[in-house]
């Protein structure tokens, strides 16, 4: 099904405008709180692991049935094993130090002013990718890590008619 290009601005506005206020929410929680919910990410994909695998084998039907090449649909399936290293990924990030507010360099102009360069969220995030399961829980992780938002879409070709992006 294909949506009119006005529709799909007023539809990626919209998602951008959602994405924009969560960044906001995330950026009030604290390392501990979001470093609990990425070890509670991980160990959802395990605990839902069959439905994930179920679930998975539906879209690879689908996808064979659209026609999509060996290669794509090697990195479009999951196993067991692909979910572990997808949730040691999750866990991973969560060891990671906060990267937020940490000064990375700090001067002084001639007249005095001292400025210092702070890490701080970039905002919202937008991927667009192919048929890699794993590039979702990443790209999450590492997006959620850093307080920001981020949009993703997984795709075979250009979303060449995408809203506007700076209207965000």
């Amino acid at each position: 099904m294909t949506v009119p290009t006005q529709d799909m601005h007023v539809l990626m506005a919209e998602i951008g405008r959602q994405a924009h206020c969560a960044m906001h929410e995330l950026n009030r929680l604290s390392k501990k709180r979001s470093d609990l919910i990425l070890q509670d990410m991980a160990q959802a994909l395990i605990d839902r692991q069959s439905g994930i695998l179920s679930a998975n084998a539906d879209d690879l039907a689908d996808a064979r049935e659209g026609g999509l090449s060996a290669a794509m649909l090697d990195r479009l399936r999951l196993d067991e094993k692909r979910i572990t290293a997808m949730a040691d990924g999750l866990r991973a990030v969560a060891a990671l130090p906060n990267p937020l507010g940490r000064v990375i360099r700090r001067w002084t102009r001639p007249n005095q002013l001292k400025i210092s360069k702070v890490r701080v969220p970039i905002g919202v995030i937008a991927i667009i990718y192919e048929a890699r399961p794993n590039v979702t829980a990443d790209a999450a992780a590492l997006c959620f890590k850093t307080g920001n938002a981020v949009i993703l879409r997984t795709t075979e070709r250009q979303c060449a008619n995408w809203c506007n992006w700076k209207d965000w």
